[in-house]
């Protein structure tokens, strides 16, 4: 059984993504080029943003939109504190320091009062400046965005959206990576979208910002290349990548329909012995992850001895938070209080979950919960 089925998803579409990667080689451009131009104007009118920026994966996403807002040395930059290394790893690379936020109990995503307490705190303290918040969307959800950004723009804040396990995710019929004012993704292969290695994207409604992140991402570039005018970097999306992705897209809100079938099987399933996903009224999860929570560790790690010898493949996401890890520990950073992340890391599991899921193996699988 897999986590997530890619093997099955490439055979039941092996013709056209075949015939998309044999026109890249036969074309011969391999960096750049229309593929790559094409996937980005799909990219942008699916989401319903008026620029998409590729790159070379979720994490310089990330990166690049901090470099695009100047944050820096003295900033604060507010991230949750149950959610992937990544979102708060860029915070240090352009000399700020994150300050990590409790999350809700029932959807894994920031809570918004905890956000707000972080922030009062940090300009009570008056070291930094509170700059940022960047929402995760974690496990497919979006965050509570109508709440969150009342916050950051009352405290002077941008709103940058890690949609890196969200995208198809919605609130009503805005799409995410919409909801900030730069969003971010990542193609990364078991992301909902995911390429045939690595990718990302960087969506925003403003001219000056994305003309900023195509010249950071192609080494600070003016008119071209060689015209390098600002310290850049190097993040280009491959152009047999968006050739893959141009495909997947044609078929990913079908699949997304078939994960949120396998959504409803499992929590009818499983409702009665395991804390289930819930879903916030209104909203609709991209699913990158099926999440449930046993009451304490034990529970889970004899859950998780139970699947492993049935051959059925689990994952714990994220053993430790934000705050307790090592790369963070010489950081002055507010940290507050993050009991809900600390519960959620020792509870947490995440089951196979993917568009091909069988009756036969939801059932095999919530036997075994």
């Amino acid at each position: 059984m897999e986590f997530r089925d890619l093997k099955t998803q490439y055979m039941r579409h092996k013709e056209a993504i075949d015939r998309a990667v044999e026109q890249t080689l036969a074309n011969g451009q391999f960096i750049g080029g229309g593929p790559v131009a094409r996937l980005e104007e799909a990219l942008a009118d699916y989401v319903g943003a008026k620029h998409c920026i590729s790159c070379a994966n979720g994490t310089d996403a990330l990166l690049l939109s901090l470099m695009a807002w100047g944050v820096g040395e003295g900033d604060a930059v507010f991230v949750p504190d149950f959610t992937f290394f990544s979102t708060a790893e860029v915070v240090p690379w352009v000399g700020a320091e994150p300050v990590f936020v409790d999350i809700d109990a029932d959807t894994f995503n920031m809570a918004p009062q905890a956000l707000l307490a972080a922030v009062k705190r940090v300009e009570e303290e008056g070291r930094l400046k509170p700059r940022a918040v960047i929402a995760v969307d974690l496990f497919g959800q979006p965050a509570e965005y109508e709440k969150i950004r009342p916050i950051a723009k009352k405290h002077g804040m941008l709103l940058l959206e890690d949609g890196a396990q969200g995208f198809g995710g919605r609130i009503g019929e805005k799409r995410a990576c919409s909801f900030g004012d730069i969003s971010t993704t990542s193609f990364f292969p078991a992301k909902p979208l995911g390429c045939y290695g690595d990718g990302g994207a960087v969506f925003t409604d403003n001219d000056e910002w994305a003309e900023l992140i195509r010249s950071y991402k192609v080494h600070g570039k003016g008119v071209d290349k060689y015209d390098n005018i600002r310290i850049g970097m190097n993040s280009r999306l491959d152009t047999i990548q968006a050739a893959v992705l141009s495909e997947k897209l044609r078929f990913f809100d079908e699949e997304l329909e078939a994960c949120n079938r396998v959504a409803d099987a499992y929590t009818g399933r499983l409702r009665d012995k395991v804390k289930t996903p819930t879903v916030l009224p209104g909203y609709h999860s991209g699913w990158a992850q099926y999440t449930v929570r046993f009451s304490d560790g034990k529970q889970r790690e004899e859950a998780v001895q139970r699947l492993k010898d049935a051959g059925i493949p689990s994952m714990i996401y994220y053993r430790k938070p934000m705050h307790a890890l090592k790369a963070f520990a010489h950081m002055q950073t507010y940290r507050g209080d993050c009991g809900t992340a600390d519960e959620a890391c020792r509870t947490c599991l995440s089951l196979p979950m993917h568009a091909y899921l069988q009756e036969s193996e939801l059932d095999k699988i919530s036997g075994l919960l």
